[in-house]
């Protein structure tokens, strides 16, 4: 490639023209500048191998003319000497255009998470407009109303209806102690007394025993107890 092409390259990717000319007046995007960023290094980079390749050629003659021929060796040295120092500048030159490719690349990454942001800020925006804390606070209001407007329907629909409100427990149990008295007198009218016996009765009185009158006894007060 000759010095000629090389300077149109160079030129066109800072935004020179290639006419040797004033420098284009578009702005460039951030992906604009970093490709244009990523070009100028792949040319240096090469200048670079080129550059460490003479390097080792300089190298190679100093060492086989060191002892033959001196004045040869030395010329080398020196050709070497300048190949170095350019190389360091051009290492110096990638060092700065990775920096800004960098700062770059974060710039636009923050760029679009600005236009992202901003892109939701104003989707929210439009939303609020459709929107009024008053009438927010409104439909709340309903809202609780008709919970507790569910919550009452539930309740009655729950409710047995005409059961256990009206019912007077005292009343019950006046109630359940009448029966009970019923049941007691039902019970001493079915108790069978002795029959009467329909021979005659002998005109002479024999003296109970003791244990006679002992049972007639037991067996009345049992009744007593069991009616009272």
């Amino acid at each position: 490639m000759s010095g000629n092409n090389k300077g149109s390259m160079v030129s066109r990717m800072f935004g020179g023209s290639s006419k040797g000319g004033s420098k284009s007046k578009t702005a460039q995007t951030p992906q604009e500048a970093i490709q244009q960023l990523r070009d100028v290094e792949d040319v240096l980079n090469k200048k670079v191998e080129h550059l460490e390749a003479k390097i080792n050629e300089e190298t190679a003659i100093a060492r086989r003319d060191a002892r033959t021929n001196k004045r040869n060796a030395l010329t080398a040295l020196k050709r070497k000497k300048r190949l170095e120092k350019t190389l360091q500048q051009i290492d110096g030159t990638l060092t700065t255009l990775e920096y800004q490719r960098e700062a770059l690349q974060n710039a636009a990454m923050n760029g679009q998470a600005f236009a992202a942001l901003q892109g939701a800020t104003s989707a929210l925006k439009n939303v609020h407009k459709e929107l009024d804390v008053e009438n927010v606070q409104d439909i709340m209001d309903e809202l609780a109303e008709q919970h507790e407007l569910s919550n009452e329907i539930a309740n009655a629909i729950s409710s047995p209806v005409g059961f256990g409100a009206e019912i007077d427990e005292r009343e019950l149990e006046d109630e359940l102690a009448q029966l009970e008295r019923e049941a007691l007198s039902e019970q001493l009218t079915r108790v069978e007394l002795p029959t009467v016996p329909h021979h005659a009765i002998p005109t002479y009185s024999q003296p109970a025993s003791a244990s006679t009158n002992k049972a007639n006894y037991d067996q009345m007060a049992e009744l007593e107890r069991w009616a009272s």
